[in-house]
């Protein structure tokens, strides 16, 4: 199954796409093909004018279609996501995230804007149709630990949540590729040269 990873600070590298990045590694371990989307790789004046044109706007808009799941990334601004996301989904048609299952998460300065993410972006993700949002995943930056050898280091408390989000998410793709597999009707047997319409004897 295809989980896009879709960033939405406009810093690189941050802590929420530090925190992405992570859990996309331990999705890839459970078999998930796993493919990156930072928003503010996108030209700016195509993200803002909405321009359908732009082909960095269509390969972004595709990459979201082709995706199973996508996990969502963003730092917590003046008590919500950030502007650019907010400009990308803007970009999606009005069932953009149908079938898909989501996974929101955040990071914020303080424990206090932990509710965020379900008053300002699960809305959101519930307008564009997505089948199901995973629970909310929000750290402080002081909960995410950073290291240039050692990499990324979760407090316990959110290193447990990241955990139990990714096993709702792979659980939740295994159950809609076993449904997609029975859905899926089996190919028809090769038919005898003899049921051809063609092949019926001649008329005397």
């Amino acid at each position: 199954m295809n989980v896009l990873l879709l960033g939405g600070s406009p810093q690189l590298p941050s802590s929420s796409s530090r925190l992405l990045l992570h859990i996309g590694d331990k999705l890839a371990v459970h078999g998930h093909r796993t493919s990156r989307l930072h928003v503010r790789d996108l030209p700016a004046r195509a993200l803002l004018h909405a321009d359908f044109n732009d082909v960095s706007i269509v390969r972004a808009l595709a990459a979201v279609a082709d995706a199973d799941a996508v996990v969502i990334s963003t730092p917590v601004y003046k008590a919500s996501y950030t502007g650019i996301l907010k400009a990308f989904l803007d970009l999606l048609p009005q069932d953009g995230l149908a079938g898909k299952l989501v996974l929101p998460l955040a990071t914020g300065g303080s424990q206090s804007h932990m509710l965020a993410l379900d008053y300002a972006l699960r809305p959101v993700l519930h307008a564009l149709a997505a089948r199901h949002v995973l629970t909310s995943i929000y750290a402080t930056a002081q909960q995410l630990e950073w290291n240039e050898e050692r990499g990324l280091t979760l407090e316990p408390a959110i290193a447990a949540r990241v955990s139990l989000g990714v096993e709702e998410l792979a659980s939740g793709l295994r159950a809609q590729r076993h449904v997609a597999r029975i859905a899926t009707p089996p190919p028809a047997p090769p038919r005898s040269l003899k049921d051809h319409p063609y092949a019926a004897a001649p008329q005397a």
